[in-house]
């Protein structure tokens, strides 16, 4: 049985007033200032929504108005270990805190977006399946709304990143997008023609596309998915097992192959072979014209992208040519995605694809064009060519 919720003293949110210059959404990243608003200011609508990214080991959540601007933002552990029931109790009681921070500025809440991992159906409103949380088929946005008389858009962590960078980030313009993120797992987000696909909460698990890896076995009860060797989990592992000497995770390896460690190059070779062969499917499939690489692993930049580029080069032959790219929002974009489900839920959708993301910093526009072909052509924002 689910307990109710245990009050939290209103101060555990940190609250900023809504003035300018506005605060971050997540502290991890050096802010921009707002593009200018053009319209009046009774085009835009008053109040702001509640977004909050549920994960394995911590929740951010943030107060947003219609400009995305972050007003209050909350970072708090995922009690993981004390099982579901508390996981519940945790995200109840923080969007009941971000609740009060709106509040007490004056700001009423139209919405609230809650992204979260594993199997999520977004239109039957259920977290279907989450291995690391505990749950099965829970009826987790109405439970929500029921503690906490919000209104509830559920959503899936990934695809709301994915969102979030055709919106506001890396594939801002693009209509076929392939979002990839490489954290502990192996997961994808698919927007097609300019939306996501949902397919009941099971598109995307590109983590489970077998590769001629000879890992073994995955957790998922399958052998040789490519998470079994190019999640970041498995570059620290694989790297580990094969010198006998532990490393923090996978950024160490990443640090040791540029160093010219041979061991840490034959992981990472290992592992970005295997996303270029999973890459290479899912061109073929689904012919995105640009492939986002986000989370852990993505943060060595070309270290990655480069031989994945040309992993994808020697594989593809007639398909459409993805331009393949590093993410832009970082660890904030589910976030992101959870405030725009939760305007579009609101009947006040937010269209950031003209004037760009607001509160994170801006890389230069990529520019895109196409040849006679059809194929995009492109440069990353590292100069790298694109194929």
């Amino acid at each position: 049985m689910i307990s109710k919720p245990s009050p939290r003293p209103a101060d555990s949110v940190r609250s900023v007033r809504p003035v300018p210059p506005p605060a971050a959404v997540l502290p991890s990243a050096p802010l921009a200032d707002p593009p200018p608003d053009d319209r009046s200011p009774d085009d835009r609508p008053p109040g702001c929504v509640i977004a909050l990214d549920v994960g394995g080991t911590g929740m951010k959540g943030a107060v947003l108005d219609h400009g995305m601007r972050p007003l209050h933002t909350v970072h708090r552990p995922t009690p993981r270990a004390d099982g579901p029931a508390a996981v519940l109790d945790a995200i109840t009681d923080t969007l009941l805190a971000l609740n009060r921070s709106a509040a007490e500025s004056g700001l009423p809440v139209h919405h609230a977006g809650v992204a979260v991992p594993g199997i999520v159906d977004d239109a039957r409103r259920r977290a279907v399946r989450s291995v690391n949380l505990g749950w099965h088929d829970l009826p987790l946005a109405a439970l929500l709304e029921e503690r906490t008389g919000l209104s509830v858009a559920l959503g899936h962590d990934v695809r709301a990143g994915g969102v979030a960078e055709c919106a506001m980030g890396a594939a801002r313009g693009a209509e076929d997008v392939l979002f990839v993120a490489i954290g502990t797992g192996i997961a994808a987000a698919l927007v097609c023609d300019g939306r996501p696909l949902l397919a009941g909460g099971y598109a995307g698990e590109i983590g489970h596309i077998p590769v001629p890896s000879g890992a073994g076995p995955c957790a998922c009860g399958g052998s040789d998915c490519l998470e079994t060797v190019a999640s970041a989990a498995a570059v620290a592992s694989a790297y580990t097992a094969r010198t006998g000497r532990p490393v923090s995770g996978a950024a160490d390896v990443a640090a040791l192959t540029a160093q010219g460690d041979p061991v840490a190059r034959a992981v990472w070779d290992r592992a970005a072979t295997a996303l270029a062969e999973a890459l290479a499917t899912a061109a073929t499939l689904l012919a995105p014209e640009l492939i986002v690489l986000g989370g852990g692993l993505a943060e060595a930049d070309r270290l990655l992208l480069d031989p994945v580029r040309a992993g994808l080069a020697e594989r593809l032959t007639f398909q459409r040519r993805p331009v393949v790219v590093r993410a832009e929002l970082g660890d904030r974009a589910a976030c992101l995605g959870a405030g725009l489900a939760a305007w579009r839920a609101a009947g006040h959708p937010v269209d950031r694809q003209a004037s760009g993301p607001p509160a994170v910093a801006q890389a230069p526009e990529r520019p895109v064009r196409r040849q006679p072909t059809g194929h995009p052509v492109a440069a990353d924002r590292t100069g790298a060519p694109a194929r």
